[in-house]
């Protein structure tokens, strides 16, 4: 069996990552995913969350915001809403869009799209969480 699969994580924007890699964990709407090489195949919606990886022996994590996984023994590919690695995050923006969705969910104004706002908060706290990685 080999020692690694390979990895690619793409957004409508940009095929961010492409390298072979040892493991991952991948944020699936159900629960994180963790991924070896020869792992069998699956499909997956993915939630907000962190992508971490090892390639070449070294940690690797990335923000994720929704998409899919497609899982093979040799191949995990992602396609993604939105990715970035830790020194793209911009923190205070992330702050921001944070301290916004709080006080969205805090309100008790029927125009207030809860759903909305949640997923805000968590991609905001996602975010923050992987720019403490740089």
């Amino acid at each position: 069996m080999p020692d690694t699969f390979q990895l690619e994580v793409v957004t409508p924007s940009r095929l961010l990552v492409k390298e072979p890699a040892e493991e991952a964990q991948i944020p699936g709407v159900s629960g994180y995913l963790g991924i070896l090489p020869g792992h069998a195949p699956l499909i997956r919606e993915l939630r907000v969350g962190e992508i971490t990886y090892k390639a070449s022996g070294a940690s690797h994590t990335l923000s994720v915001a929704w998409g899919f996984v497609e899982v093979l023994p040799d191949k995990v590919t992602i396609l993604a809403e939105a990715a970035e690695r830790p020194p793209e995050i911009d923190i205070a923006r992330a702050q921001k869009a944070k301290e916004r969705a709080e006080q969205r969910l805090k309100s008790s104004d029927p125009q207030v799209d809860y759903t909305r706002a949640e997923d805000a908060l968590q991609r905001a706290e996602a975010r923050l969480s992987v720019a403490k990685e740089k």
